[in-house]
């Protein structure tokens, strides 16, 4: 284990051996951080906080703080980060509260760019990019390879699909669905991430099939069920698209058009 002498890292955390701690870092007594992971100069970890394998944590960044939520009354909470993600500078991921679920969640290989924020209960999968000052507010939801472009705000309580694109400068009030790219202000719908799918290994039937489905919901004049059991009926079976209609049957907030 490498500790910098002017880091403070508190009784009672558990640091694997071979973890890298800078200079003036500080890390709380409830912090368990995996094999692998580096925290840099100044970098603050605290509250209920685990850190998998592999991590590189940049300068200043402050994980595990408690939310900005004015109802938070100090309950029990936890912020979970996965293995290989990289977490830039000034970086900001808050613990979960109990209206959430008491849990924030962050999954593997994802890239947070400078002063990005992942508010209170956030759950966000694999491979996804937050660039520089992407903000989450609470209870947003990405799946697995999801982009949110610079500066770009999430509502509350958003998700965003697996393979969706937010434009930067964006801001999103309702879900994205898998597969598509949205911008603006009150994001709408721009297409589909065929650039995403394509690097992504989707198949020229597959990406057919996506482009078939988004034209029939988004691009008729049908209305949401019945285009959805159009769609279904064409090309149910395939997990593209039923991945995609289950996302869409399960929106609270309406999605982006």
């Amino acid at each position: 284990m490498a500790i910098h002498p002017t880091a403070i890292v508190a009784a009672g955390a558990e640091i694997d051996g071979s973890v890298e701690v800078g200079p003036y870092a500080v890390i709380g007594p409830r912090v368990r951080i995996g094999a692998g992971t580096s925290v840099g100069p100044h970098a603050v970890i605290e509250g209920n906080t685990t850190i998998g394998r592999g991590n590189r944590i940049f300068q200043f960044a402050s994980l595990g703080a408690i939310p900005q939520d004015l109802k938070f009354e100090g309950e029990e909470t936890r912020l979970e980060i996965g293995d290989e993600n990289q977490i830039r500078e000034f970086v900001t991921m808050h613990v979960g509260t109990a209206g959430g679920g008491g849990l924030t969640r962050v999954g593997n290989k994802s890239l947070f760019m400078a002063y990005s924020h992942v508010a209170h209960d956030c759950q966000i999968g694999d491979g996804c990019i937050l660039a520089n000052c992407g903000t989450l507010g609470g209870h947003a939801v990405l799946e697995d390879h999801v982009i949110v472009g610079g500066l770009a705000g999430v509502h509350q309580f958003v998700r965003l699909g697996r393979h969706a694109f937010v434009a930067a400068g964006s801001l999103v009030t309702q879900d994205v669905p898998p597969y598509c790219t949205v911008q603006g202000d009150r994001a709408k719908l721009s297409g589909l991430n065929t650039v995403g799918l394509s690097r992504a290994g989707y198949t020229k039937e597959q990406m057919a099939r996506v482009k078939a489905a988004y034209k029939t919901v988004f691009r008729t004049t049908l209305g949401l069920r019945e285009a959805i059991a159009q769609v279904r009926a064409e090309h149910g079976g395939n997990p593209e698209i039923d991945h995609f209609l289950a996302f869409l049957e399960g929106s609270e907030r309406g999605v982006a058009r």
